[in-house]
């Protein structure tokens, strides 16, 4: 594609933005060309959210213009850039989860009758059509709640497909497929493009950006450093170009516990439609890694060890004794944390301060007589952690919402630390975090391990995995069916993908 060929669909101009002590944008531009797959890139707090929300009206520039089809903005609203044609697929999916598949999609535009009804079976099937347009196989008449997150991101992506947009913003939207969803996304992304339609496309996945993207505009502390080909790119270069220096990938040096001391034996775990024969047994500062496809069952494994969910049939020991946490508080008194995948809802509390967040599940600890919180020891335990694990803050009353990703994920980890866990599981810890924080929370990791904690991580990316794990299981249709030490020949990304599809691998250990 001819980047420079045609009238732009969106030209954004020295756009400035500040709040209350942060320059968040800086004389910033942004030009799309029709039928541009354009990237946005930058560490969490470059200013890529907030540039977007200028676009989108939900932040008012200081400084600079918009130019939308020839129209010129000061400043949009919400509805003006709707009308205008832009369309945004946020980080955090937003959908009516209580209404059907069919709902969601004609949202705003459900057929009626002559009569001014609903006509339901126009419904059903203008939703159906629309979606199997996209490659979509999906129930329409499903209620939204009960979908995976990954058919929940495919149909919110396939919502704004259909809303006859011209420019859609895409925030992360990979996050939680698996690769055959992500190729279908793609493919259907380039087949809009031959029609003129234009993308934004956000990610903290660099390699999506040189496989899907034309340009890629790079951000770093609230200014543009460089809009630049992706043809002319290497993974190094960019990396450079977001965070202004040479990043090496995070590589831990083996498990550094002296003792063997076995914290978590599973034996012959079992819950009938999510896996069964799971096997494992965890050591003191050990790292093990769970790789596979979404729905794989290791998702049910984690919820199922830390009380989300049912555990199923089986025997499972922690620090020796029977373990069986039928609530995630009856797991942290025995001795488990987890970190979930979607920190937003079962991670943190947003709207509450660094400090709440941290300590809500021990502030049975804190209480000094009558149950009030003794304040002075909460505040050192806090600072503690955020000093240990490097959360950027202004403060610990800050509003946990207004944190970086990265940040936010730190404040989980410092949550499940106070609760002293001898397990940990780490549900895609690194999801949605710029490439300094994925290197600042494996360093966290490594350091939890070398304290004795025994980890296990849950990962689609498994080169990090190799990195950061002593050893790696793949996980298939609820089975454990490849067992990798990271080091030994025949432990090569290639033969763990190929093992996560269900292949068979010849494991030289």
């Amino acid at each position: 594609m001819d980047s420079q060929a045609g009238t732009p669909v969106l030209e954004m101009r020295g756009i400035g933005k500040a709040f209350p002590g942060v320059q968040a944008l800086a004389d910033v531009d942004l030009t799309v060309m029709p039928g541009e797959i354009h990237g946005l890139v930058g560490k969490n707090g470059a200013g890529k959210s907030t540039m977007m929300a200028v676009l989108m009206g939900i932040q008012q520039p200081d400084e600079g213009t918009i130019v939308i089809a020839c129209a010129q903005f000061k400043a949009m609203t919400p509805r003006e850039a709707l009308a205008s044609g832009v369309a945004y697929v946020p980080q955090r999916i937003a959908m009516m989860t209580p209404l059907t598949v069919a709902e969601n999609v004609l949202a705003g535009m459900m057929p009626v009758n002559k009569m001014g009804f609903v006509n339901w079976g126009q419904v059903y099937s203008e939703a159906d059509r629309r979606l199997k347009q996209l490659g979509l196989e999906m129930d329409v008449r499903a209620r939204v709640e009960g979908l995976s997150v990954a058919e929940q991101t495919m149909l919110a992506i396939a919502k704004a497909l259909f809303s006859n947009a011209k420019l859609i913003i895409l925030d992360e939207p990979t996050a939680a497929l698996p690769r055959p969803d992500v190729d279908r996304l793609f493919a259907f992304v380039r087949s809009l493009r031959s029609h003129g339609v234009a993308f934004i496309y956000i990610s903290h996945h660099l390699e999506e950006v040189f496989e899907i993207c034309d340009r890629v505009t790079v951000l770093r502390n609230g200014r543009l450093v460089e809009t630049r080909d992706v043809a002319g790119l290497d993974t190094p270069t960019l990396i450079r170009l977001m965070v202004g220096e040479d990043v090496k990938e995070f590589a831990r040096e083996g498990s550094q516990a002296p003792q063997r001391t076995e914290v978590m034996v599973v034996k012959d775990l079992v819950r009938r439609g999510h896996f069964e024969e799971i096997n494992f047994t965890l050591h003191a500062g050990e790292v093990i890694g769970i790789a596979g496809l979404e729905g794989c069952g290791a998702s049910s494994l984690a919820k199922g060890l830390f009380g989300l969910q049912r555990m199923g049939a089986g025997d499972v020991t922690l620090g020796g004794k029977p373990y069986n946490a039928m609530t995630p508080m009856a797991a942290f008194e025995q001795g488990l944390a987890y970190l979930p995948q979607d920190r937003y809802l079962l991670g943190i509390v947003g709207a509450r301060p660094v400090r709440e967040n941290i300590t809500y599940p021990v502030l049975h600890r804190l209480a000094r007589a009558f149950g009030f919180v003794n304040q002075d020891e909460e505040r050192k335990l806090v600072q503690d952690y955020i000093t240990q694990l490097g959360i950027v803050t202004p403060s610990a009353e800050q509003t946990v919402s207004l944190l970086s990703g990265g940040n936010q994920q730190k404040v989980v980890f410092a949550k499940l630390a106070t609760t002293r866990p001898q397990v940990l599981i780490l549900h895609e810890p690194t999801q949605g975090v710029d490439v300094h924080a994925k290197i600042d929370i494996y360093r966290i990791v490594s350091d939890l391990a070398a304290q004795g904690v025994g980890i296990v991580i849950i990962s689609s990316e498994v080169r990090e995995l190799l990195g950061v794990c002593d050893s790696i299981m793949v996980m298939y249709r609820g089975h454990i069916t490849e067992r990798f030490v990271v080091g030994a020949p025949g432990t090569t990304p290639e033969n763990i993908l190929i093992a996560i599809e269900g292949g068979a691998v010849n494991v030289a250990q």
